[in-house]
This record gives C-alpha cells, structure tokens and sequence, in this order.
C-alpha cells in the first residue's frame, strides 16, 4: 500500500513597506508575473479570469541554467489574507501556500512550500535522503527570491 510521505518542507518570511491589499493586487496578478517574477519566463493561462479558486496556468521558469514549465492551479482563496496553488509534476504532488499579516509598518508576507511523492520505495527514499537538502536550498532560494520581487513591486505600487 502506497501511503503519501512528505518530502520537502520550506517557509520564507519577508515584511513588505505596503498594505496587504496592495501586496495581494501584485501576488494575484497572473497576467503580469511574468514582469513581476525574474524568475518567470511566460505565463499562459489555461482557465479562469482572474484570480480565482479553478483559475489554472502555464508557468516557465528558468531554474539552473534551463526551462522548467509546470501547470499551476489555485485550490484557495481568502483574500486579502490568504491563498494556496497546486502543481503536479513527475509524480511530486506540490503545494505553494501564501500569507498576508498585516502590521503597523505594511505586511508580512510569508510563503510555505511542499513537496509529496506517491511512492514510498527504497530507491525514492534513498533519492529523497540525498538530493532533499540541495534541493531544498535551491527551492528557498527561489522563493525568497520571487518574495523579493513581489516586496518590491508592491512597495512602488504603494508609493504612487
């Protein structure tokens, strides 16, 4: 019997100089994270209008010197506080959750990220032992990065 196993795990916190309405209008832009994200290549959006529970996506990122794409899905929404989007690739179930606090200075902005895998064999455990902790230096690096952006155009937004 297959029973799921977490396998990656990874907060990144980062205060962002603007509202939390402001900081969700920029992490729920779809049609503009291409600009936003350093990281993102293109976006191509498969379902929904806006930003929405249902609203699906095509994402290219460049990770490591090459292009990786995913297809994304959001599965919450509670704005202006909270959202999680959902992504499946090569057997990794992947989950990308989003928090807005606000506070007296603008609003913290924190992002969990996780990975599950179906299998539980010898070989993706041994895999997972070896290659978990790389990856998950890479994956935060990643995620503080596209906080990083998101802080910054939030903040010139603010600033207007």
């Amino acid at each position: 019997m297959l029973t799921r196993m977490a396998e990656l795990s990874i907060s990144v916190t980062r205060h962002v100089k603007a509202p939390a309405e402001t900081v969700w209008q920029v992490l729920t832009d779809l049609d503009n994270a291409a600009e936003t994200l350093s990281g993102v290549i293109r976006i191509e959006r498969l379902a929904g209008e806006g930003y929405a529970v249902g609203t699906k996506w095509r994402e290219t990122r460049k990770m490591m010197g090459k292009e990786a794409t995913e297809d994304m899905w959001v599965t919450e929404v509670d704005a202006p506080t909270r959202t999680v989007v959902k992504a499946n690739s090569h057997g990794m179930n992947y989950t990308s959750g989003f928090t807005l606090k606000p506070d007296a200075a603008g609003t913290i902005l924190e992002m969990h990220f996780s990975g599950e895998s179906e299998s539980t064999s010898r070989i993706s455990k041994i895999f997972t032992a070896v290659f978990g902790r790389l990856g998950a230096r890479v994956t935060r690096k990643f995620m503080a990065k596209d906080l990083e952006d998101i802080a910054a155009r939030a903040e010139r937004l603010a600033g207007e």
